[in-house]
């Protein structure tokens, strides 16, 4: 189960292989399962605390939901990796599918979920998204999902924010903890773009719910941002040149858990 405590939690990002359906789909489905399970437990040998997966290989994305083919093979995923490894798991389906991704949850006996577009509405690469708060809890409730933890994405990256931008990030967090978020993520303006510190202070003693960076975070600045989150998502720096599409890199991971230790026995 996925709990915060006054230890800092290290998540992992599992980039799952391009799906059936999808303009760059190769693999077959055990062979991006058992790619996905390799991964897992890299990342398991290497002490993270938790793990996610996302199918961030399935471009251009689906707006708002996806086939049941995708809901499908990330079952199938999810279910092999939580037979895999002894970690918190959980799971974001792109675009914003954030029922789908409940209900994978539900089915694997996942964790938690991270989902897009909860409250206000933004334009991105997709196109507008609006919140989904209402109706995505409401299906927690009547799928019986309730322990599987909601964990929102704010200010959300590869976004704009134009339609929003007299709402500052301290009133969009306090509006997702309104709707019920159990945890606010924070991101910079796209994948593997640092967090602006000064947004992060402002959330830092205003927002009850535990504070997840969902990117940007390297072994270099993870110091910086230390004392600012209760989590820390991390998949492009783990990666072999710190790119997402590449494999994990067995050195990069041993050198950041390297400086996390430090940082916890401060």
């Amino acid at each position: 189960m996925m709990q915060f405590s006054d230890k800092k939690l290290i998540i992992g990002m599992i980039h799952v292989q391009a799906l059936p359906g999808t303009p760059n789909h190769k693999m077959n489905l055990e062979e991006i399962s058992e790619l996905a399970v390799k991964e897992a437990r890299q990342y398991e040998n290497a002490k993270l605390d938790a793990l996610i997966i996302e199918n961030m290989h399935d471009v251009p994305y689906l707006k708002g939901q996806v086939g049941p083919e995708i809901t499908a093979a990330m079952t199938l995923v999810a279910k092999a990796i939580r037979d895999a490894v002894n970690l918190p798991l959980g799971i974001q389906i792109l675009a914003g599918a954030n029922k789908e991704a409940l209900a994978v949850a539900k089915s694997a006996n996942l964790d938690f979920i991270r989902a897009e577009g909860f409250v206000f509405g933004h334009v991105a690469d997709e196109g507008y998204i609006d919140s989904c708060a209402a109706g995505l809890m409401r299906y927690r409730k009547m799928i019986s999902a309730d322990k599987v933890k909601v964990f929102t994405d704010i200010k959300k990256k590869h976004s704009s924010h134009a339609i929003t931008s007299d709402v500052d990030i301290v009133e969009t967090a306090h509006a997702a903890e309104f709707f019920l978020s159990d945890g606010i993520i924070v991101t910079g303006s796209s994948t593997g773009k640092a967090v602006d510190i000064r947004e992060l202070d402002a959330l830092k003693d205003t927002v009850r719910k535990p504070i997840l960076i969902g990117s940007g975070i390297t072994a270099d600045n993870i110091s910086e941002y230390w004392d600012y989150a209760n989590a820390f998502i991390v998949g492009s720096h783990f990666k072999e040149s710190g790119y997402w599409m590449n494999p994990i890199s067995d050195e990069r991971l041993s050198v950041f858990m390297e400086k996390v230790d430090v940082l916890r026995s401060r």
